[in-house]
C-alpha cells in the first residue's frame, strides 16, 4: 500500500511539472458565463428532447423548400447506373462511366458496363509500387520527416482521381464486366485494404532498414510479388485475353470476337485519355489562371501526377455546358454529402435550416471551409445534364455510382448555387476548352505537397 502511495504521488507531483499554463483553460467563472449560452426556455426545451431521440437532420429538414424539379433542357444519353457498393471507387466508376457513355452512342449498344474490377487490380498493385518505390526514393531522409510519415500514413488506399483512370486504362486496357466480374473484396473494401496496407508498411521499414549496397529494386520485386498474391486471392486474376458478344440496342447480336484488354479499349474507345482531357478546378484557396501539379498524387509511379487548371467557377460551366450539349459526359467531383436529400437525390442550399434549429449561425465562405478542413471534395460522379433558362444554368444532374434505387433514378440533382458552394473539380475534352484557356498550361506547374488539404482522394 505504502509503496502505491509513493507512486501515486510522484505521478501527481509529474503532471504539476508538466501541466500547461492554466491561463487558457476553463475556469470556474469562465465556465459559468459561458453555460448562459444555454437559456433553457420552452424553445430550446422543445428542441432538446427532440434531438434526444431525433437526427438533426430530420429536424433540420426545411419543409418550405421548392419540390424537386426534373425537367433538364440538355442531357447527355446513357444507359443503366452502377453501383460502388462499400468501396472508395467512385473515381473509377465515374471515369469508366463516361467512357461507357461515348461507346454506347458511338455503336449504337444495349446495357455496357465496363469491368471495374480489372482497373482496381492494376490500381491496387500499381499503388503498392508507388509507395514502395517512395519510401526507396526517400530512405536517406530521416524518420521524423513529414514526407517519409505521410508515405506511411498513406501506404494504399482505394479513393482515387481521373489521373488513375487515365494512366491505367493507357496501360492496362479495359475489359467488359462479364470478362471479370466484381468480387466481394471488390465491392467491400475495407479488410482488404487494411491487410495490404499493414503488409506494405512492414515492407516499407524493411526497406527503409535495409543496410548499405542491397539491391533495394530486386527486394520490391519480392515484396510486390506478395502483393499480387494478396490481390489474386481477394479479386482474381485479370484476364489477359477474353471472348465478348457485342449487341446493339435492341438486343441484337452483331458479333462475337476475341480481345486483349487493349485491343477492346482501342476498337471501342480509343481515346488517347493523358493527352485529350485536361482537369479544372474551383479552389479558392489558390490563385486563379495558375496550373499546379499535386506531389504523389498519381496512381502509377511511370504515370503522372494530378495537375489542373484553377479557375473561378464560372468559367468552369461554360466548358461543362458546351461538352453537355454536344452529348459528351465529363468526370466531376464535389463535397456530396453537404445539403443533400439522399432519398431523393436533390442537393440544394435551402434543404436543411440548420441555423434555425441550433440557435446559432454558419457563416464561412468556400475558401474558409475549404481552408478549415470543413469542406473538400468527397465523391466523383458523371455530370450529365444542365437545365438552362436564357442561357443561364438553373440546375445540374450527375448520374452516381450507388445503384439505380438511390437518388433521382441513380442520379442526383443540384442547384446551381450549390454547385457554385461544392463542386471543385472537372475533367473536360480539350476540344470544348477555348484557346485562351490553354495557353495556361504553357506554365510550369506549382508543386503543391501530398498533405495540401484540398486534395485527399475522392470515396
Amino acid at each position: 500500500m505504502k509503496r502505491t502511495l509513493l507512486l501515486l504521488a510522484a505521478l501527481a507531483g509529474s503532471l504539476t511539472l508538466t501541466a500547461q499554463n492554466p491561463k487558457g483553460g476553463i475556469s470556474a467563472g469562465m465556465l459559468t458565463e459561458i453555460s448562459k449560452g444555454y437559456e433553457g426556455n420552452a424553445a430550446d426545451k422543445a428542441i432538446r428532447n427532440a434531438l434526444n431521440t431525433t437526427p438533426i437532420n430530420t429536424l433540420a429538414l426545411n419543409a418550405d423548400n421548392i419540390p424537386v424539379d426534373t425537367r433538364f433542357s440538355d442531357m447527355v444519353k446513357t444507359n443503366g447506373r452502377t453501383n460502388q457498393l462499400s468501396s472508395g471507387r467512385c473515381w473509377l466508376f465515374t471515369g469508366l462511366n463516361v467512357l461507357r457513355a461515348k461507346m454506347i452512342d458511338k455503336y449504337d449498344m444495349g446495357p455496357v458496363v465496363l469491368s471495374q474490377n480489372y482497373l482496381f487490380f492494376y490500381d491496387q498493385l500499381e499503388k503498392a509500387n508507388l509507395f514502395l518505390q517512395g519510401i526507396i526514393d526517400t530512405k536517406n531522409l530521416p524518420d521524423d520527416d513529414r514526407k517519409v510519415d505521410w508515405l506511411f500514413s498513406n501506404p494504399i488506399g482505394d479513393g482515387g482521381q481521373f489521373t488513375g483512370v487515365s494512366n491505367l486504362i493507357m496501360k492496362y486496357g479495359v475489359v467488359p464486366s462479364e470478362a471479370f466480374p466484381e468480387s466481394m473484396n471488390a465491392n467491400n473494401t475495407g479488410q482488404m485494404r487494411t491487410q495490404l496496407a499493414t503488409k506494405l508498411r512492414e515492407d516499407g521499414i524493411r526497406l527503409r532498414q535495409a543496410p548499405k549496397g542491397t539491391d533495394l529494386q530486386a527486394m520490391k520485386v519480392e515484396q510486390l510479388k506478395e502483393i499480387y498474391h494478396m490481390l489474386a486471392l481477394c479479386l482474381g486474376v485479370p484476364p489477359t485475353e477474353f471472348e465478348w458478344t457485342r449487341t446493339n440496342s435492341k438486343g441484337e447480336v452483331i458479333n462475337t470476337r476475341t480481345y486483349t484488354p487493349k485491343s477492346f479499349y482501342d476498337e471501342y474507345i480509343g481515346t488517347d485519355l493523358e493527352n485529350n482531357y485536361i482537369m479544372v478546378m474551383n479552389d479558392p484557396c489558390h490563385e486563379y489562371y495558375k496550373v499546379y501539379e499535386i506531389e504523389y498524387d498519381r496512381h502509377v509511379y511511370d504515370g503522372e501526377n494530378w495537375v489542373y487548371l484553377n479557375l473561378p467557377v464560372d468559367e468552369i460551366k461554360k466548358m461543362a455546358i458546351a461538352s453537355i450539349k454536344d452529348n459528351t459526359a465529363l468526370y466531376f467531383s464535389c463535397d456530396v454529402g453537404k445539403f443533400l436529400l439522399r432519398d431523393k437525390g436533390f442537393a440544394d442550399l435551402g434543404n436543411f435550416d440548420y441555423e434555425s434549429l441550433m440557435g446559432v449561425t454558419f457563416g464561412m465562405d468556400k475558401k474558409e471551409r475549404v481552408y478549415t478542413h470543413a469542406s473538400g471534395s468527397t465523391h466523383a460522379m458523371t455530370l450529365i445534364a444542365v437545365d438552362l433558362k436564357d442561357g443561364k444554368p438553373v440546375k445540374w444532374m450527375v448520374e452516381n455510382s450507388w445503384g439505380e434505387t438511390s437518388g433521382y433514378k441513380g442520379n442526383i440533382i443540384m442547384t446551381d448555387e450549390w454547385f457554385d458552394e461544392y463542386m471543385f473539380r472537372l475533367v473536360v475534352d480539350k476540344k470544348y476548352v477555348p484557346a485562351s484557356l490553354m495557353k495556361y498550361f504553357d506554365q510550369k506547374p506549382i508543386l503543391l505537397p501530398a498533405w495540401d488539404p484540398m486534395f485527399l482522394p475522392e470515396e
